[in-house]
């Protein structure tokens, strides 16, 4: 266990296995990245769209999750995008590049073996959701893998999401989670963020959904919020659960 990380007491009073390795059974990002780890190998290639600054290396978390997720020195290459320059900092990555909101990706045809878009599909525009599907496909191999993580449009952080307009997205974030700093906020579209939406976009394709009924870290300093979100996600269909897992093999 890392011993630098103590869980939020919140998690502890609702889930208090976390206090044994530091991370609750239902943790999404160990439960995602498992999965995503069992579908690459030494030779793999990997793009990470929106890969950002890599916060989730550089800030502290269970050492289980943090090896879970990290892939670079496990396969051949992790190449990382973001609209963001701050990627380029970004240490969990081979290479990185900055690329423009809406352009095609600077990749030829079936560069790599696996895409992962780890909560970025919520922020695409729907004028642009075509051309990011279309891109998608194009760079991965016959074969080959988009794994992602993203808000159920009408899970409990999707409805929380959309009923804040996203001016007041960094304000409203702050309150929830003070530690969050601004470069992380992001604005939200949710133009694809359904599984019907899914599966007509990636259509001719083997499509792979299913929901998570994530731990509600976002509301993990307050224990009257995390209450009521966790008996909220333990109480709704799975349908409604707060975030989707897609996997698609192109």
């Amino acid at each position: 266990m890392n011993q630098e990380f103590q869980p939020a007491k919140a998690t502890l009073r609702f889930y208090p296995e976390a206090a044994v390795g530091g991370f609750p059974h239902t943790d999404g990002e160990i439960e995602f990245y498992l999965r995503v780890g069992a579908l690459v190998g030494p030779d793999s290639r990997v793009l990470d769209l929106g890969a950002g600054r890599g916060q989730w290396a550089i800030e502290s978390a269970p050492s289980t999750r943090r090896d879970v997720r990290h892939l670079k020195g496990r396969v051949r290459e992790v190449v990382g995008t973001d609209v963001d320059p701050a990627v380029l900092d970004n240490p969990t990555l081979d290479r990185a590049l900055v690329t423009e909101l809406g352009a095609p990706l600077p990749f030829d045809d079936n560069s790599f073996d696996l895409v992962v878009a780890d909560y970025v599909l919520e922020h695409v525009a729907r004028e642009d959701v075509a051309g990011f599907v279309a891109e998608v496909v194009r760079v991965l191999r016959p074969g080959g893998w988009f794994a992602a993580r993203t808000p159920n449009k009408w899970g409990l952080i999707g409805l929380g999401a959309r009923s804040v307009p996203n001016r007041w997205h960094t304000r409203f974030l702050h309150r929830l989670q003070p530690d969050r700093k601004d470069v992380d906020v992001f604005p939200t579209r949710y133009s694809m963020n359904t599984r019907r939406a899914l599966r007509k976009w990636f259509a001719g394709h083997e499509v792979y959904i299913y929901g998570h009924g994530a731990v509600p870290t976002y509301f993990e300093q307050s224990r009257v919020a995390w209450h009521a979100a966790s008996i909220f996600g333990r109480l709704t269909p799975r349908r409604l659960d707060s975030t989707l897992n897609i996997f698609v093999r192109v």
